[in-house]
């Protein structure tokens, strides 16, 4: 398929029928949307009433709730939630409800006000409509009144829950128990009864498991063992060389060291999860467990697991039997002293808690769980206190005595205040305070560490030239042949992954840790996705991802339509290159701003609210703006008109090249030394362009020759002629020349002229030529005179006696005329024939002369 001129010249036109299509489509589907509007907003009123009268008996139910669970914090963050939903509920039906009303004051208005008396009477049709339009009205502002009473109550309930749960955390944090001797004695006896009732306990389950769940124990530890162990080898056999220590030798890097920490702690610590989790529904699906033992059960596996965690998190960071790979710069004995303390104080912990819920089940004295969290959290806070006086730092100086160094200042003032805290608190009677401070020095300590590992990795891998040294970045640069910069640009989105990845983990685990409930973080989570509110200007994190994706969308359409036209259509026309160009390049920026608007818009962004924004930038664009938007629109008109197109020899002011690139703010231009110019496309417009190649790429050239006056010329002429009929590159039609151009100074005056199919060949050819002519003009003794002068002396003799002395003196010298070396040839030069001379006179400042001929 081929396209005629007349056809190309329609081809930019190409990228404006998607814009018509769409404008078509847009405004069909308006009236549509118009036409159909009236008879599907009065079945909306009555949904709203039929859904509100549910969400009133909804707020009822949770009012009665509430009352019977003020003591119960898991079941005031369920409440919450649901008066959350209803208020977001009601809001909703709130919006939807004043957009129809708006819309219905809005018609009204346009019908105008009904005629008074004396006035003709309107329309049947108009009076339908106003009646129509005023009776839903009514009936919106009765709906809209009951929803934003419901939208409030729902708000209030929720904001009462909230302050209802805040008062309970606190009643609990700062209630005080007396604690004296007297008290741990009465709770010593007491949980020697405790140990009684447990042993007697556990005896009894482990007959009734023996005599009637045997099968099932033993196949819930079974499934349980095969799970974790699958767990296991799988991790070891894709993340192996990742985890254990053994298999590097020398001095291992930073990141490796933190690449198996992270890996060793994580695997390992899973699968010690995973057996946890399955064993716990597995036994409790099989009815293994009775009512009394399984709390107990639950607990223990859930402590065993922290303890775990904790041990491999220590391990991974200080490494007391492996100095090359800690993470921290500590002395062996320091290493060994930090991870036994923080092992002990999580085993305290976990046995607080263990205890706790033995005495609950057992229905035990509170006395009892009070001295357990007393002593626990007593012991925590001497091995804080203790801590602070380690130092655990190795010495780096190399002059000194090789003695550990102590930790920062700040951190040993923590320690030492952190510990006096929970002694402190326990022996006022706040054991409360005290476990709770107790079990966030653990627990979030354990999860902060965890996070900071991750930070540790996200900012080594960020690092220039490290992403392309690990095992994922030797994949991508082999698959996809990356080099070193798109390389280093993947290692700063992983780093930053691991950065997102490790506070997803941690923060959620830390705000578990401070008495927040699942709920809390699903509604938390829930708002920021779904949208909230910053002033009167609503943010939903979804709908911004989602114009996101529908704008990558868009333009990854976009550039494959642009390639599909270039090779499937344009390609096998045969068009032009710069057309090509031209074309692509139009329908690249238009596919851009067509995925822009629609991103916006599916962001959730009114686009008439950008119209303020448009009309104070159009002022800035007057004054400051102006030559980046001439250029702009003159980069529209180059591409529609295409006065030239990549490719193109042109010429503007002093620039000359060949055209590289054209886009809508400037034009590269090459030039024949390989220099590349920036041209604002205003300059194209307001003032003259050449183009060598707008409509072809022939060219004329010329040669001039000039040969000696005894020379025949028609005899140069023919020769001229037949040398240039030799070229290839030189076309028949129009056929090479010569013109006799003048009888010259020195000699005769020809020129040879000629059309080459393609003027980038025209300096082959002309140089060639040359050559040829200059050869041929020696083999037949055809001479090319070169110019010379005659120099006349004019001396006055009788006022300057000296000079006319000097000169006699050398009478038989000649002056010789001071005439240019000529330069040396490869080919030996034609005797030049005998120029008529020219007489060049200098006068000097006496009157008389005689003449004397060099």
């Amino acid at each position: 398929m081929t396209f005629s001129m007349r056809q190309r010249r329609w081809l930019p036109a190409l990228f404006l029928l998607p814009v018509v299509w769409l404008l078509m489509g847009s405004f069909a589907f308006a009236q549509v949307t118009d036409q159909g509007a009236p008879s599907a907003q009065m079945p909306i009123v009555e949904q709203s009433k039929a859904d509100l009268e549910k969400s009133k008996t909804t707020l009822a139910q949770i009012s009665q709730q509430l009352e019977e669970a003020r003591d119960e914090d898991p079941r005031l963050v369920d409440l919450k939630g649901k008066a959350d939903d209803l208020a977001s509920t009601a809001s909703s039906t709130v919006s939807s409800l004043r957009s129809r009303l708006d819309e219905i004051n809005a018609r009204i208005t346009s019908l105008g006000e009904p005629p008074k008396e004396g006035q003709p009477p309107e329309a049947s049709v108009v009076t339908d409509e106003r009646t129509r339009l005023t009776s839903e009205k009514s009936q919106i502002n009765a709906v809209l009144g009951d929803a934003e009473a419901v939208a409030g109550h729902a708000t209030q309930l929720s904001n009462n829950i909230t302050s209802i749960r805040r008062a309970l955390f606190a009643a609990t944090l700062f209630k005080r128990t007396e604690i004296s001797l007297p008290v741990l004695a009465e709770a010593g006896t007491e949980f020697v009864g405790e140990i009684t009732s447990l042993s007697s306990s556990l005896t009894g389950w482990a007959i009734f498991v023996w005599n009637y769940k045997r099968v099932s124990m033993f196949g819930a530890v079974s499934l349980s063992v095969m799970a974790a162990l699958l767990f296991m080898v799988g991790g070891y056999r894709l993340l192996g060389h990742r985890m254990d220590r053994r298999a590097f030798s020398g001095e291992p890097s930073y990141l490796r060291r933190l690449s198996v920490a992270f890996w060793s702690t994580t695997v390992q610590s899973m699968s010690v999860f995973l057996f946890m989790s399955v064993s716990a529904f597995l036994l409790d699906n099989f009815g293994v467990l009775r009512p009394d033992i399984e709390p107990i059960v639950f607990v223990a596996m859930s402590v065993i697991a922290f303890v775990y965690f904790v041990s491999r998190l220590t391990y991974a960071i200080f490494a007391p039997t492996q100095p090359e790979w800690r993470l921290l710069k500590v002395s062996t004995r320091g290493a060994h002293i930090i991870s036994s303390a923080m092992l002990i104080m999580a085993l305290v912990n976990g046995l607080d808690y263990l205890f706790s819920t033995i005495s609950e089940t057992l229905n035990s004295p509170l006395i009892l769980t009070v001295a357990k969290s007393f002593v626990a959290s007593i012991i925590i806070g001497i091995i804080l206190f203790a801590l602070s006086f380690v130092k655990p730092l190795a010495s780096t100086d190399l002059e000194g005595d090789g003695r550990d160094k102590a930790m920062p200042r700040w951190l040993s003032i923590l320690l030492r205040v952190g510990g006096l805290l929970l002694i402190g608190a326990c022996l006022t009677g706040y054991v409360g305070l005290a476990r709770f401070l107790a079990t966030q020095i653990v627990s979030t300590g354990a999860v902060l560490a965890t996070m900071y590992i991750g930070i540790l990795s996200g900012r080594a891998i960020s690092k220039q030239g490290i992403f392309a040294e690990t095992l994922v970045g030797r994949y991508l640069g082999r698959r996809f042949g990356l080099g070193p910069v798109p390389l280093d640009q993947a290692g700063l989105g992983a780093g930053l992954g691991i950065y997102c990845a490790a506070l997803a983990f941690g923060v959620p685990l830390v705000l578990f840790s401070w008495g927040f409930q699942p709920r809390d973080i699903e509604s938390w989570a829930y708002r920021l996705l779904t949208g909230f509110s910053i002033g009167k200007t609503s943010i939903s994190l979804i709908s911004i991802i989602t114009g996101i994706l529908v704008f990558v969308i868009g333009y990854a359409v976009t550039r494959w339509f642009q390639k599909w036209l270039d090779r499937n259509v344009m390609a096998r026309g045969q068009v032009d290159a710069g057309v090509r160009n031209s074309v692509g390049t139009g329908i690249g920026y238009l596919g851009v701003v067509v995925a822009a608007i629609f991103g916006i818009s599916s962001a959730g962004l009114d686009l008439s609210s950008l119209a303020l924004v448009a009309s104070a930038l159009s002022v800035g664009i007057g004054f400051g703006l102006q030559n980046i938007v001439s250029n702009f629109v003159s980069g529209l008109i180059l591409l529609v008109e295409r006065p030239f197109k990549v490719g193109d020899w042109v010429v503007t002011g002093t620039v000359e090249g060949t055209v590289k690139r054209l886009s809508v703010r400037a034009t590269e231009i090459e030039t024949f030394r390989g220099q590349s110019i920036i041209v604002p496309n205003s300059e194209f417009i307001n003032s003259s362009v050449g183009n060598w190649t707008h409509r072809n790429r022939i060219q004329r050239a010329e040669i001039p020759v000039s040969v000696s006056y005894d020379t025949d010329p028609q005899r140069v002429m023919d020769i001229l002629l037949e040398l240039v009929k030799k070229q290839t590159p030189v076309l028949r039609n129009p056929e090479p020349h010569v013109e006799f151009l003048r009888f010259g100074e020195f000699a005769l005056d020809f020129e040879l002229r000629f059309h080459l199919a393609d003027l980038s060949h025209g300096l082959t050819v002309k140089n060639n030529l040359r050559m040829e002519i200059l050869k041929r003009f020696h083999e037949e003794g055809i001479s090319i005179p070169m110019k010379q002068r005659n120099l006349n002396i004019h001396v006055d003799a009788d006022n300057n006696p000296n000079a006319l002395a000097a000169l006699m003196d050398d009478g038989d010298k000649p002056v010789a005329p001071q005439t240019p070396a000529a330069p040396k040839q490869d080919i030996p030069k034609p005797e030049p024939a005998e120029p008529a001379a020219k007489d060049t006179e200098i006068e000097t400042a006496r009157p008389s002369a005689r003449n004397r001929r060099g």
